[in-house]
């Protein structure tokens, strides 16, 4: 598999605030293995405060494990296109409200914007989603993402069957196999997993 060694890979972050925990020792893991890492945040990311931390904290925490400022305007992530470009971005977590405009080509966020430069250079966009819906009214647009060229996912599976039957998540621990194989052009796979035994 490709290593991430020297790569620039984008790292977008969107509201899913009780999923950061198990995302950020992958960013951790991605620049200890050589990676340039940018980060780009959702607004939601940067003003939300809520029992998992307030949003300027997670900012400097992520800041502080890339050694980069973070890209927070629709504006400074366009030039990840043309002028700037990633070899890979990633989206983890990604939540059904983001999934639902990407599906959709909305671009009113920096880590849609991101997403949206990175697939016009025709380089991977990897995802990793954690969302109530996915097997509920979003999931038209996760199997519409799924069907999407240079669109890659991080394995997930249900993370609690029982009391949210819709909800799935990202293993986020395939984060880095995932980028390495999406670098390569294929899904790793399998890219349906049981989730919730993995805990």
């Amino acid at each position: 598999m490709m290593s991430v060694k020297g790569k620039r890979i984008g790292f977008g972050l969107t509201g899913s605030h009780c999923t950061y925990d198990a995302v950020f020792p992958e960013i951790k893991n991605l620049v200890e293995a050589g990676a340039e890492v940018i980060p780009v945040v959702t607004f939601t990311v940067k003003s939300t405060e809520t029992r998992f931390g307030k949003g300027e904290d997670w900012i400097d925490r992520i800041e502080q494990v890339t050694g980069r400022k973070v890209i927070d305007s629709i504006v400074d992530a366009e030039p990840l296109g043309p002028k700037l470009p990633l070899d890979c971005m990633v989206i983890a977590p990604l939540t059904g409200n983001s999934m639902s405009k990407m599906a959709n080509a909305l671009t009113d966020s920096p880590v849609l914007m991101a997403a949206k430069a990175t697939l016009r250079n025709r380089k991977p966009v990897v995802l990793g989603i954690s969302t109530n819906d996915a097997l509920g009214l979003n999931g038209v647009n996760l199997m519409r993402l799924m069907s999407t060229k240079n669109i890659y996912f991080i394995p997930y599976g249900q993370d609690d069957p029982v009391r949210k039957p819709n909800s799935m998540v990202a293993r986020m621990s395939d984060l880095q196999r995932t980028v390495e194989a999406a670098m390569e052009g294929y899904q790793l796979q399998p890219v349906i997993v049981e989730r919730f035994l993995d805990e």
